[in-house]
């Protein structure tokens, strides 16, 4: 089973570095760069989202595409249901074929529940929420790369101190 499909995460991660930059207008060439993303496969992706009201093209020497809508506005069930159609777990319900047993399938009910749920999951987390997620992440790897540089710049300050404290 396949929850999110390469369509919907590049899609996500295009928002994502949108949402980053709200005052600019980026090309699909930056992104796809950026993102590591197929350049023509993003265009494509780039060209469904305007229909939604999700993005915004400007032309011109400064132009490309940004962000319509407020990052929190815009969830990730947003997204999955323009790129891949209603969030379903059941792959016969997926493809739209009718079971034989069907009227006595005592899982039936219970998936459509769950499918339910992961709905309303996806519904709760937003292009802003992962954009504030991400920023803790970048916060904390930047604070792991620089912890044992500051603790060898603090240690060798305070063996200097030492050092040169005892002369006096």
């Amino acid at each position: 089973m396949q929850l999110l499909t390469q369509h919907t995460d590049y899609a996500l991660r295009a928002l994502l570095m949108l949402a980053d930059h709200p005052d600019l207008y980026l090309s699909a060439r930056h992104i796809a760069e950026k993102q590591e993303i197929p350049y023509q496969f993003l265009r494509g992706l780039l060209q469904e989202m305007p229909r939604e009201g999700l993005i915004c093209s400007h032309e011109g020497a400064h132009g490309g595409v940004g962000l319509n809508r407020d990052p929190g506005s815009i969830s990730v069930r947003n997204v999955i249901e323009l790129f891949q159609g209603k969030v379903e777990l059941s792959e016969c319900m997926f493809r739209k074929q009718l079971c034989s047993n069907r009227s006595r399938c005592v899982l039936r009910h219970q998936i459509m529940r769950n499918e339910s749920v992961v709905a309303r999951e996806f519904d709760r987390i937003t292009i802003g929420s992962l954009l504030n997620d991400l920023h803790a992440v970048d916060r904390k790897n930047h604070e792991t790369s620089i912890s044992p540089a500051i603790s060898g710049i603090l240690t060798n300050t305070q063996k200097y101190h030492e050092t040169n404290d005892s002369q006096y």
